[in-house]
C-alpha cells in the first residue's frame, strides 16, 4: 500500500464522517463546520490528484466565501438549533427505499463492473494548473464566463434592491 492511497483511506474516512456528522447534528453551526471539514478533505482530495488550482479554488470559495455567508445567515435568523422536524408518514420507506437502490447500484458498479477494460491513464503534468485553467477560461469558454458575470451581477443588484430601505422608514 503506497502512501497516497492510506492518505486516501483517511482522508475518505474523514470525508464521510464529517458528512454523516453535519446530517445528523442538530447545531446548525456545528454543521456548517462539519461541512467546512469536509470541503478541506475534498480540497486534499484535489492536491492528490495533481490539481492544485482547483484545490485552492475550494478553499477559497466554499470553505471561505460561502460559509462565511452560510454562517452569517445562521447567526442573522438565530437558527442555531435546529426545531424537530414533523416527519411525513411517506418519508420514511422513500429513503430507506433510495437508500437501498443507491446501495445497489454502489453493488453492481463495484462487483458487475469493477473490472477496469485497460490501463488508466494519468492525467497530462498541467492538468488543473492556473496556467490552464486560465487558458481555457478566456479561450475556449469565454462566453459562458461572461455570462456568469453579468448573472452574478444581476443577483447582487436585485438583493440590494429587495433589501433597501425607503428613505425616513425604519
Amino acid at each position: 500500500m503506497t502512501v497516497e492511497l492510506a492518505l486516501f483511506f483517511v482522508l475518505a474516512i474523514i470525508a464521510v464522517g464529517s458528512a454523516l456528522g453535519m446530517l445528523l447534528s442538530r447545531s446548525a453551526v456545528y454543521a456548517a463546520l462539519y461541512l467546512v471539514l469536509n470541503f478541506g478533505t475534498v480540497a486534499v482530495f484535489y492536491v492528490l490528484l495533481n490539481a492544485p488550482f482547483i484545490a485552492m479554488s475550494q478553499i477559497s470559495v466554499y470553505a471561505g466565501a460561502i460559509m462565511v455567508l452560510f454562517l452569517f445567515v445562521i447567526m442573522l435568523l438565530g437558527t442555531e438549533l435546529l426545531p424537530t422536524s414533523n416527519v411525513l408518514p411517506w418519508q420514511t420507506p422513500v429513503a430507506v427505499g433510495l437508500a437501498l437502490l443507491l446501495a445497489a447500484e454502489a453493488a453492481y458498479l463495484l462487483f458487475v463492473r469493477g473490472a477496469t477494460p485497460g490501463v488508466i491513464q494519468q492525467p497530462i503534468e498541467s492538468f488543473g494548473s492556473p496556467q490552464e485553467v486560465g487558458q481555457a477560461l478566456f479561450t475556449q469558454y469565454l462566453l459562458p464566463f461572461e455570462i456568469t458575470s453579468v448573472l452574478l451581477l444581476v443577483a447582487m443588484v436585485g438583493a440590494i434592491v429587495l433589501t433597501r430601505r425607503e428613505k425616513g422608514s425604519r
